[in-house]
């Protein structure tokens, strides 16, 4: 298991949990218009076609954009080297035995700091966040064993029984889907995005019942060793890893990492190429997991195409057992109201039962790929509750004996007041 960027840490700010101060407004607000002047005409299609075609081959995503190959280059590095644009593969866990979890706990008071530590002991950790909201504590992925599946949610039985928090909510996920910004939204010219709530809710209220909806198939286990593993985990990391730096790590020739690389895309292990873009300024925009609860299955995967379409998700999954489906949003802070306007109408029209949703904060997100290091190829996946459960104990009874933890904050910097 490797630390990877997800989303996102954004490498322009100048401390985590920074203060504007009145020196940096003129470098705030340019931030600003730059990011809104690299959403060109040509960058769209660009990121358009590496979502469609995937971002391996900029060769080919310059013979399907239409825009020459030197084009293509320089703009990708330049979004990437800028923190605007990320790639990097989601892999079908389901075929690699794993099963993806989201967990809401909520900490006991004075024990925040320790309790996301008691999420990480086990290791199949994937993304961990401060929340608030729905859970005001953490939000935290998980890709845990198949077969180990209530051994995890004992082993969060315990994190309650240790006195680390005061409850937790688990849900089991289904595939991850992953969009980039509709820019039908966006226009060109005025550098601006625009956000049509009421046809949004029409779209949403229509066609209620819609026949004939494929459900989504659930992937099997299939066969895989370590070095697959290894391929994976880089994958994760960054779609665009070449195939001479691959062939290194599994100690293979590059005909051969390549022969597994193609097999392993043939046979479904890539299951989402992730194009992250970002589509508003981080200052100015917030980060929600926001679940909507539907009173039919059937009204639930019709529903699915309409995410697509909004500017604002990022991904989406199915929760398992349930009418349910929970979305990553990025939305300008003025507009949140209005996400919620539209949530709260879709529930007295009947077309959702109900909504939750939380605040993550994107400062204190911490993400790595899955555990591939406690896979071995003759025996499987290594899940021991025993080994997690004493460490778990230590790591409470260690907080209770120790002297109280110095109070540290981030390093802030007031706004200066003119008096006039």
């Amino acid at each position: 298991m490797e630390l990877f960027q997800s989303f996102y840490n954004p490498p322009f700010l100048p401390y985590p949990g920074f203060t504007l101060s009145y020196h940096l407004a003129d470098e705030y607000f340019q931030r600003i218009h730059q990011i809104m002047s690299l959403l060109d005409d040509e960058n769209v299609e660009i990121i358009g076609a590496m979502k469609k075609f995937g971002p391996r081959n900029l060769q080919s995503i310059a013979r399907k954009s239409g825009v020459p190959y030197p084009t293509v280059y320089t703009r990708v590095n330049k979004l990437g080297t800028q923190g605007l644009l990320d790639t990097w593969t989601y892999p079908n866990l389901a075929k690699i035995g794993l099963a993806r979890s989201m967990v809401l706990l909520t900490p006991s008071p004075g024990r925040e700091v320790i309790a996301s530590e008691a999420l990480k002991i086990p290791g199949y950790w994937l993304w961990i966040a401060r929340c608030t909201g729905e859970c005001n504590g953490y939000y935290s992925q998980h890709a845990v064993p198949v077969e180990n599946r209530q051994d995890f949610v004992q082993y969060l039985d315990q994190i309650v029984s240790s006195g680390l928090a005061t409850s937790y909510r688990i849900f089991w996920l289904g595939d991850y889907h992953s969009h980039i910004p509709n820019f039908e939204y966006y226009d060109f010219k005025k550098r601006a995005w625009r956000f049509d709530w009421p046809a949004w809710l029409s779209l949403f209220m229509k066609g209620k019942s819609v026949q004939n909806v494929p459900e989504e198939k659930e992937s099997s286990k299939d066969d895989f060793d370590k070095n697959d593993l290894l391929i994976l985990k880089e994958l994760m990391k960054d779609a665009r890893k070449k195939l001479s730096e691959l062939s290194q790590l599994i100690g293979m020739t590059l005909p051969a990492a390549k022969y597994r690389f193609d097999n392993l895309a043939r046979r479904g292990f890539l299951q989402d190429y992730v194009i992250q873009v970002l589509p508003y300024p981080p200052e100015i925009s917030d980060l929600y997991e926001v679940r909507l609860d539907f009173g039919e299955h059937k009204a639930m995967i019709a529903k699915e195409n309409f995410f697509k379409r909004l500017p604002f998700v990022l991904n989406y999954s199915r929760i398992k057992g349930t009418n349910s489906i929970t979305l990553r949003v990025y939305l300008p802070r003025t507009e949140v109201n209005n996400l919620l306007t539209l949530l709260s109408a879709l529930v007295r029209g009947g077309a959702i039962d109900r909504f939750s949703y939380m605040l993550l904060d994107p400062m204190t997100i911490q993400s790595q790929t899955f555990h591939y290091k406690a896979f071995d190829d003759k025996s499987g996946w290594h899940y021991d509750n025993h080994e997690y459960l004493a460490a778990l104990r230590k790591l409470a009874s260690s907080f209770d004996k120790a002297e109280p933890p110095a109070v540290t904050f981030q390093p802030s910097k007031g706004l200066p007041v003119s008096m006039m």
